[in-house]
């Protein structure tokens, strides 16, 4: 989100989800600096009101990517961060594309993280029963669809995006990583886990190494409505 930060502040942004401000920092400081309006959407009510909790001021609406309630050519950004990964098929994922392109205004910009199917972890994880799962808590959320980059830039091409630059994020041992992360959050004080934040930030120079899409948990994808 640094490296593909805007050169000038616009208008308004459509951030597609509000799971991360619901439960932790999330984006919103960020996006505040780049626009003058943020508004903030997610299909769950009760995220809703978990963000709003932690920020009073957030623009939020209850609403489905795939039906968008704004008009064609809101937004001169948008931000889409691990939302579209979560849908059951592949129709589901294309409808929200369109939609996604509806309300970006010509030359705007969209970042994309996506599951990146390249990487071993997410193949297997998508591959074993979601109840198996969800019973050893490796993953309390549904995960849909996942695909690999080359796949994934196609398929923005072909619904109206022309996509700008693609890398992979996120190359940290995730697994690990989340269960030192539960235990520090019982044991150690909170900047010691901000600490811990930092350091599992040295895995991201994997990202300069050819064997990104491999290491890497999500695919990012900036693009643009031409």
């Amino acid at each position: 989100m640094a490296r593909w930060k805007p050169v000038e502040q616009g208008e308004t942004l459509l951030k597609t989800d509000l799971f991360d401000e619901a439960v932790g920092e999330g984006l919103s400081p960020l996006l505040a600096s780049q626009a003058k309006s943020v508004f903030y959407t997610d299909l769950s009510p009760e995220i809703h009101q978990m963000a709003r909790c932690r920020y009073p001021g957030l623009h939020t609406v209850v609403a489905d990517v795939r039906r968008l309630p704004f008009s064609r050519d809101t937004f001169y950004r948008i931000v889409s961060n691990s939302t579209l990964d979560h849908f059951q098929s592949l129709e589901d994922l294309l409808a929200s594309f369109k939609e996604l392109l509806r309300v970006l205004r010509p030359g705007g910009q969209m970042i994309l993280t996506f599951d990146n199917l390249f990487n071993p972890i997410i193949r297997l994880r998508n591959w074993l029963p979601f109840r198996l799962l969800k019973r050893l808590k490796i993953v309390p959320y549904y995960v849909g669809v996942a695909l690999g980059p080359n796949q994934l830039e196609h398929l923005l091409r072909e619904n109206g995006f022309e996509v700008l630059e693609v890398d992979a994020v996120m190359h940290c041992p995730r697994v690990l990583a989340i269960i030192v992360a539960r235990w520090l959050e019982k044991h150690v004080t909170l900047r010691a886990q901000r600490f811990f934040l930092r350091l599992l930030m040295v895995f991201e120079g994997l990202s300069r190494l050819p064997t990104r899409f491999f290491t890497g948990y999500f695919i990012a994808i900036k693009a643009t409505k031409p």
